[in-house]
C-alpha cells in the first residue's frame, strides 16, 4: 500500500512519508484521512450550491469541522473510526444532495467527489489511494491546495473547540465549503493565493470566537503560578486542549480524592479562574507532547486524551489511557460524546485512578503563566513605560509547536542568549522549550510571557494591535516586535496563515520551512512578506534586534 503525507514538520527526510508515517500513522490509516478529506471536499462542492438556497446548516459545517479535525496530525489513528466518519460523511452527502434537489437545485456538473460510494470494504482503500496529495500534479497547484487545506484543518479544530462551548459563526462554516470546492476547481495561481489568505482572515475571526467562548465560559486567564510537582495521592493527567472535556472532569471528580494534573496543551486550563475553584486541582505534569510515551509512564494512573496530540501508545500505560472527541488510537477505550445537553461520563476513570499509585515526581518548583490579552493589557502602563524607558527594548514572539526534532534546540537557545532587555511572548507547546528557565524579569513584567495554548496566539494579535494603538503606529511591523515561529502540525499554519493576513512580516519559521511549500510558493511568500526559515541563533538575534 502506498500512502503519501508531508502535512508535518517532521515528514520523512522534510519530503514526505511514503512507507509510513513518523508521527505512527499506518498507510492504511493515511489514505483513508486522504479518503475522509476527498468526501468532504464533495459535500463542499454541493454545500456551495446549498448555501445559495439557505440549505448550509449549521450541522453540516460542525460535520466538515469535527471531520477535518480527527486527520490532524496525532490527532486520531483508529481505522474503525475513519470507515464510519466516512459513511457518515457520505450520507451527510446524499441527504444534502436530496435537500438540494428539492429546492430546484442543480447538482449535476461537479467532481466525482459528489458520487463515489464504495461497493464494498475493498473499496475504500482502492479508491483512497487515488485521491490523495499526488493526485494533483503540478507541484505550484498542488502546494497552494495544500497550503489551504492544511489551513482549513486548523480553523477546524479551533472552530470545534468554540461550537462545543456553544458559540458559532455560520460564515466560518461557508468560507470551510467555498475553500474545501476551490480544491476540485482549476483557479488561477492568484485566486488561489487569495483564498490562502482569506484563510488567514478567517482563522482570526475563528480564534477570535474561540476566545470569547473560553472567556465567557470559564473567565480570563490571569497571572498564576502553578505547580510542576505532585502530591501523595492518585490522580488523572488530562493532556490534549478541551476546556470542556477538563470541566467536567474536575466536577465529576471533586470527591474522588484524587489528584487531577494537565500535560502539555493543558497547561493554561491553570490559568482560568474557573478551574482554581476546585482544590484537587494539583498543578502540572510533565512537558511538550512528544514526551508522554516516558511521563505517561511514570505518571501512574490514567490518562486522559481530549483531542490531538496522542503518540503511539505504548504497553506500559495502554490500559489506562483514554481517548475521548476526535481522538482516538486502535485499542484504547474511548469516552463517548455527550449527549445533548449532557456531559461525558469518566467515572471509569476515575474509579481506575483510585486504585492507581500517586505520581513518580520528574520535577519540583513552579512556573508562571496566565498572560492572556487580558492580563497584559492589565499592566499595559507598566509595559509601556517600560518600553519608553527603554528597559524593554524588543518584543520576540516565539509562539508554535514543539517537537522531537533536535533542532529545535534553536528555540531554547535564543531564549537564553536574548539580551536582558528582551520580552518573549509565547503561546502553544512551543514554550516548554524555554519557559522553565530562569530568564528572570524586566521591572517586574517576567521575561516570558505565556498566553496559552496555540489557539490563544490570537491574544498575542491583539497584544500586538493595542501596543500599535498605544505608541500611535500606522503599522503593525513598526513595533519593537519580532516573530520566531516554531511549527509542527496544521493548527500552526492556521495560526501562520492569520499573522500574514494581518500584514505580519519578517518571520522567521523553523525548525524547517513546510515541505508542502514548493519553490515558487515560497518565493511568493518571501517576496510580499519576506518570510524567512531559522538560521544561526548569533545571527538571527542580531537581525530581530535590530528589526530585520
Amino acid at each position: 500500500m502506498s500512502m503519501f503525507c508531508y502535512q508535518c514538520q517532521e515528514t520523512a527526510a522534510n519530503k514526505g512519508c511514503s512507507m509510513k508515517g513518523v508521527c505512527g500513522k499506518q498507510p492504511d490509516t493515511a489514505v483513508l484521512q486522504d479518503l475522509l478529506i476527498f468526501v468532504l471536499k464533495g459535500i463542499s462542492e454541493l454545500g456551495e450550491r446549498a448555501a445559495e438556497k439557505n440549505l448550509l446548516t449549521n450541522d453540516i459545517g460542525e460535520f466538515i469541522c469535527a471531520s477535518l479535525f480527527t486527520t490532524i496530525t496525532n490527532a486520531n489513528f483508529d481505522n474503525d473510526r475513519f470507515y464510519a466518519q466516512i459513511d457518515h460523511a457520505i450520507e451527510v452527502r446524499e441527504n444534502l444532495k436530496k435537500k438540494l434537489t428539492a429546492a430546484g437545485g442543480k447538482v449535476d456538473g461537479l467532481s466525482e467527489a459528489t458520487t463515489w460510494k464504495p461497493a464494498n470494504k475493498a473499496d475504500y482503500i482502492a479508491k483512497a489511494e487515488k485521491v490523495g496529495v499526488l493526485a494533483t500534479e503540478n507541484e505550484d497547484v498542488r502546494s497552494l491546495r495544500e497550503l489551504l487545506v492544511y489551513g482549513l484543518k486548523g480553523i477546524a479544530a479551533y472552530a470545534d473547540h468554540a461550537f462545543v462551548l456553544g458559540h458559532r459563526d455560520e460564515n466560518i462554516f461557508k468560507f470551510l465549503v467555498k475553500a474545501l470546492a476551490s480544491t476540485t476547481k482549476n483557479l488561477s495561481v492568484d485566486q488561489m493565493v487569495g483564498l490562502v489568505m482569506e484563510a488567514g482572515q478567517t482563522a482570526v475571526t475563528t480564534m477570535a470566537l474561540l476566545d470569547k467562548a473560553n472567556t465567557s465560559t470559564y473567565g480570563h486567564p490571569e497571572m498564576t503560578k502553578v505547580k510542576i510537582g505532585v502530591g501523595n495521592r492518585p490522580g488523572i493527567l488530562v493532556s490534549g486542549h478541551d476546556l470542556k472535556d477538563f470541566k467536567e472532569l474536575l466536577e465529576q471528580s471533586k470527591n474522588a480524592e484524587i489528584d487531577i494534573y494537565t500535560h502539555s496543551e493543558m497547561l493554561p486550563a491553570n490559568y482560568y479562574p474557573e478551574f482554581k475553584k476546585y482544590s484537587h486541582f494539583y498543578g502540572n505534569y510533565g512537558n511538550a507532547w512528544w514526551k508522554q510515551d516516558t511521563e505517561f509512564a511514570s505518571f501512574n494512573g490514567p490518562i486522559l486524551m481530549t483531542t490531538n496530540c496522542i503518540t503511539p501508545v505504548k504497553d506500559a500505560y495502554k490500559d489506562r489511557i483514554y481517548t475521548t472527541g476526535n481522538a482516538g488510537y486502535p485499542g484504547v477505550k474511548h469516552i463517548a460524546d455527550r449527549k445533548e445537553g449532557g456531559s461525558k461520563d469518566f467515572s471509569v476513570i476515575i474509579e481506575q485512578a483510585k486504585k492507581c499509585p500517586a505520581p513518580t515526581q520528574i520535577e519540583t518548583g513552579e512556573i508562571v503563566g496566565g498572560f492572556a490579552h487580558n492580563q497584559v493589557l492589565a499592566l499595559a502602563d507598566k509595559v509601556v513605560a517600560a518600553v519608553k524607558s527603554g528597559a524593554i527594548k524588543r518584543f520576540v514572539v516565539m509562539a508554535g509547536c514543539d517537537g522531537r526534532h533536535k533542532s529545535r534546540q534553536y528555540f531554547t537557545d535564543v531564549a537564553e542568549n536574548l539580551p536582558e532587555g528582551t520580552i518573549i511572548l509565547t503561546a502553544g507547546c512551543a514554550k516548554y522549550r524555554y519557559n522553565k528557565l530562569q530568564l528572570g524579569d524586566i521591572g517586574g513584567i517576567p521575561r516570558v510571557l505565556d498566553a496559552g495554548q496555540c489557539n490563544d496566539s490570537y491574544s498575542l494579535a491583539v497584544i500586538a494591535l493595542k501596543l500599535k494603538e498605544v505608541f500611535g503606529l500606522n503599522d503593525i511591523n513598526e513595533l519593537p516586535l519580532s516573530f520566531d515561529i516554531a511549527w509542527y502540525e496544521q493548527k500552526a499554519v492556521a495560526v501562520l496563515l492569520a499573522l500574514l493576513s494581518l500584514g505580519v512580516k519578517k518571520i522567521r519559521l523553523g525548525p524547517t520551512l513546510p515541505a508542502f511549500l514548493s519553490a515558487n510558493v515560497v518565493k511568493v511568500l518571501v517576496e510580499k512578506f519576506d518570510i524567512k526559515p531559522t538560521g544561526e541563533v548569533k545571527n538571527d538575534i542580531e537581525a530581530m534586534m535590530a528589526a530585520s
